[in-house]
């Protein structure tokens, strides 16, 4: 008489069975926890990029429609662009720029236009007029967030950059800007513009 094997598994096959499922599923929750976080900081970073190029757009098409016109603030002129730089080494930019073609108030049709660093914040900033009173105040907006150097440089008519602007004997508007942010990350993005 042969003996009969009964079917199925002993304990010790099962707890094996057991403890490999146990290593497949681990590997397989880290990989795809790491994928999970690597779509995360690709989504963030790709944010943080469309962000700053959006701010580049904008300090582009204000800087692009540039008028070489002087603006009253007060019973004082500013010349139609003032640059210089802050103690911290940030630039520091107004700019009169064309505005509405069409304004009730005659003399309106432009307006005057700032950007600064404010606590690692590029801010511009928007006068209510081009020409206005002493005491007005700009609103200020948020364009990005941890910038932590914002610099300009103003191409003159012989080839040389300055980081301060008007310039003696040069005109109103600057051959090209030179736009330098830091990142908080430590990171440089610099952008050039022709103006003409």
């Amino acid at each position: 008489m042969k003996r009969h094997r009964p079917r199925g598994f002993t304990l010790i096959e099962i707890l094996i069975a057991l403890a490999i499922l146990a290593v497949v599923a681990t590997l397989g929750y880290r990989a795809l926890s790491s994928l999970v976080d690597s779509e995360v900081q690709l989504t963030s970073e790709a944010l943080r990029w469309r962000a700053l190029d959006a701010s580049f757009a904008r300090i582009e098409a204000d800087l692009r429609q540039a008028l070489p016109r002087e603006a009253r603030v007060g019973a004082t002129r500013e010349p139609a662009w003032l640059a210089s730089v802050d103690g911290d080494g940030h630039s520091e930019l107004r700019v009169s720029r064309a505005g509405p073609e069409f304004d009730a108030d005659p003399g309106a049709a432009g307006q005057r236009i700032g950007y600064r660093l404010d606590r690692d914040v590029l801010t511009v900033l928007y006068w209510p007029r081009l020409d206005a009173p002493a005491a007005a105040l700009p609103d200020r907006h948020a364009l990005a967030t941890g910038v932590t150097g914002f610099r300009l440089g103003f191409l003159d008519s012989t080839g040389n950059w300055r980081t301060r602007w008007p310039a003696l004997g040069e005109a109103a508007v600057p051959r090209a800007v030179r736009i330098e942010l830091t990142l908080a990350d430590g990171g440089r993005v610099e952008r050039l513009l022709a103006l003409y």
